[in-house]
């Protein structure tokens, strides 16, 4: 890229860190001491704000990057990715949200602690919720990387190294000054700056299709060198019983995998009640239906202007889509109008890496101080020693996520993003819904739930094709695949139901009728929520 290009989007990029930092700079003046400030923003948020946070904790690198990679790849089944992540919100709407907020406080483990051992059930959502979040964070690490190597004209290792560096280190500065009230105001921030783009883009596309759908579809089907097959399921998942199993299971994990995500799952704490939670929750499908709507847009519009060879020139898992589309409609490399559309967008999706990263930082350190240091550690006024736990551990859930980035910078975004996914889907979902409606479920069903999806979805990850036997691996020189799909969910997720059948049938532990019947109560109504 020219020097043009790389001045002018450094600016903007330093527009948006300066005017984040002092957002998290004046949220840090404010009392940061106690848990109920740190963890959820003191429960201050209106569901229209809520809405928008949740809209941009959502809307991450994966969508915004990865998904019209995938549909300049492989057309019609990169849209799958867009299905997925929209309908999983139908499950958050109806079976999590409002029930979540009157059952918890802080995290997912308050759900199910609230009738069960706390200790192991803590300990066990804990570890769940930090994995979870780990993976999310090196998809969105892996973006920055991505994005900046195409910024500076750099295919080496270096500029994105450097990259992932520097977004951990700000992703840091942000949780541990100013708690979840600052990365709620960067959220804001955030999602108003990518629906803006998004809708700018989006409107240059159509223009240049003279508002005809058809027209922009044919054009990309043309230029995908796969003819009408672009625009017809199987071009990714269509190929053997192989990769239809993987179609499945994709579907699965985005599916369920959203009502487990644990930044997802906190901003519900910060709204003031369970009512405002629900609103929260149809604000946000409004702005993420449109914003996903639009992606489609854009990934067909990259496949017949930029055209899938050029993408997969720049970045061979297409995440470099967007910004090579916004330099095209701008008019090319070496116009003003390319320059600075190019500029806005990289900077744009810079900020949604920045404030995505925030979200699931707070969310995991959360989880480390109130889960599993609080059950490991029990003292009198333990809040605030929680507090100062949840900041050290913003640092070392940095350092892990920067290197798990560095060493996936070749994977595409949404790829990686669908295995957290199927991690949420396997081991958080069970035990959230086994906690909420079956009357009979005990302390071991819920660890057993846990683990019973966690370890098997990480371990056929490991024995995957995503780590090693072909050159598009993580390791491409060794081989110790023994499990067919990328995605696990399809054998994971029935797992961590199961496991959780399972451990609570086996039980010598009578269920608690008395406590089940409070969280009912408790979850419907809202009587006694914090």
């Amino acid at each position: 890229m020219t020097g043009d290009h790389q001045t002018l989007a450094l600016l903007l990029f330093s527009v948006f860190v300066a005017i984040t930092l002092a957002i998290t700079t004046w949220v840090s003046r404010h009392r940061q001491g106690s848990a109920e400030e740190f963890y959820a923003g003191g429960r201050l948020f209106s569901p229209l704000e809520n809405g928008f946070a949740i809209a941009g904790d959502y809307a991450s690198a994966a969508s915004f990057l990865g998904v019209p990679g995938l549909i300049v790849l492989f057309g019609y089944d990169g849209v799958l990715y867009v299905v997925g992540f929209l309908v999983g919100w139908l499950v958050v709407l109806f079976l999590v949200a409002e029930l979540v907020r009157n059952c918890g406080r802080f995290t997912l483990a308050d759900v199910v602690a609230a009738r069960m051992s706390e200790r192991p059930v803590r300990i066990a959502a804990g570890t769940s919720s930090v994995t979870v979040s780990v993976l999310y964070l090196v998809a969105q690490m892996v973006g920055a990387g991505s994005l900046v190597a195409l910024l500076l004209g750099r295919q080496g290792g270096a500029a994105q190294a450097w990259t992932v560096i520097g977004v951990g280190a700000l992703m840091v500065i942000y949780v541990s000054l100013g708690g979840m009230r600052a990365t709620t105001w960067i959220q804001i921030v955030k999602a108003v700056v990518l629906l803006g783009g998004t809708v700018v883009l989006t409107v240059l596309v159509m223009v240049r299709f003279h508002g005809d759908i058809d027209r922009l579809l044919l054009t990309a089907a043309q230029h995908s060198g796969h003819g009408d097959a672009f625009l017809a399921p199987g071009l990714k998942y269509g190929g053997d019983w192989t990769a239809r199993l993987d179609f499945i299971s994709l579907g699965l994990a985005l599916v369920l995998g959203t009502g487990g995500l644990p930044h997802i799952l906190s901003r519900f704490y910060t709204v003031p009640t369970a009512r405002a939670a629900r609103r929260s929750a149809i604000w946000s499908i409004g702005l993420i239906g449109a914003f996903y709507l639009m992606t489609i847009v854009l990934g067909f519009g990259a496949a017949a202007i930029v055209g899938p060879e050029a993408v997969r020139g720049s970045n061979a898992a297409g995440n470099t889509a967007v910004p090579l589309l916004a330099l095209n409609l701008g008019g090319g490399a070496d116009s003003t109008g390319g320059t600075v559309l190019f500029a806005v967008v990289a900077a744009v999706a810079f900020a949604t890496i920045l404030a995505v990263v925030a979200g699931i930082t707070l969310a995991s350190s959360a989880s480390v101080a109130h889960d599993l240091y609080a059950s490991l550690r029990r003292r009198s006024g333990r809040q605030r020693g929680e507090v100062a736990v949840a900041r050290v551990a913003a640092v070392g859930i940095g350092v892990v996520a920067i290197g798990l980035g560095l060493l996936a910078r070749d994977l595409n975004v949404a790829f990686l993003v669908g295995l957290a996914f199927a991690v949420a889907a396997s081991a958080n979902l069970p035990v959230l819904l086994y906690s909420l409606f079956w009357r009979g479920f005990t302390t071991r069903g819920a660890v057993w739930a846990v683990y019973g999806g966690l370890i098997p979805a990480l371990v056929l990850v490991v024995l995957s094709p995503v780590v090693s036997g072909n050159p598009d691996s993580l390791f491409p020189g060794v081989d110790f695949q023994f499990f067919p799909l990328q995605n696990p969910g399809i054998v994971s997720v029935p797992l961590g139901f199961l496991a959780g059948w399972l451990g609570t049938v086996t039980s010598a532990e009578p269920p608690d009728e008395a406590k089940h019947a409070e969280t009912e109560v408790r979850s419907l109504t809202g009587a006694g929520a914090v």
